[in-house]
């Protein structure tokens, strides 16, 4: 399975969670512990408002702050679908995995900013899913491999303070509980 496939499959599911969100829900808390739905939302439409800019070669500096507070408005899932949209067109597009992305903490391959895309879709999706009281259970081809990917990355994210520390997990933990628990997710 290709990259920009995962990266389209995640967009989906977090969308589909998305779209069943009611309205007293909003403000309901996450599994991130500083986010309510509608902040994580907020997080997730505003990574992928990001995307297309940045795969397109253009600077932190450059995008500037128009995507900074709130960029849902009164219409979060049309915002959402909409970024998710431009985001999926931008990873797919021919030459995008190739190219230099430039990040808040320098230059990434293509590539590599669509592994971090992909798999913020996939782990929040879990949290907005949990957040709402929907079906949590992840796709296991993308937990697997979100899983091959995150095991060469985990110290790095960590040791930046991007995930929280791993809690302990039984023995026989499934691929799902063991990935969540790299991103510091009790299940």
């Amino acid at each position: 399975m290709n990259l920009a496939d995962l990266h389209r499959r995640s967009c989906e599911r977090f969308g589909e969670h998305l779209r069943a969100v009611r309205q007293d829900q909003w403000t309901a808390p996450t599994p991130c512990a500083d986010w309510d739905v509608r902040a994580l939302v907020n997080h997730v439409a505003g990574e992928d408002l990001w995307t297309a800019p940045l795969m397109g070669g253009a600077t932190i500096e450059e995008v500037g702050d128009r995507f900074d507070g709130d960029v849902l408005g009164s219409d979060p899932v049309a915002v959402y679908t909409g970024a998710a949209g431009s985001a999926v067109d931008a990873v797919s597009a021919n030459g995008a995995l190739g190219r230099t992305v430039h990040l808040s903490f320098g230059d990434v391959s293509g590539e590599e900013y669509a592994w971090q895309l992909f798999t913020d879709h996939l782990v929040h999706g879990w949290d907005l899913a949990r957040a709402i009281g929907a079906d949590d259970r992840l796709d296991p081809e993308l937990v697997a491999a979100c899983a091959q990917w995150f095991a060469k990355n985990e110290d790095g994210y960590r040791a930046a303070g991007a995930v929280a520390a791993r809690p302990e997990v039984p023995a026989d933990a499934d691929q799902q509980t063991l990935l969540l628990a790299g991103f510091g997710r009790r299940v």
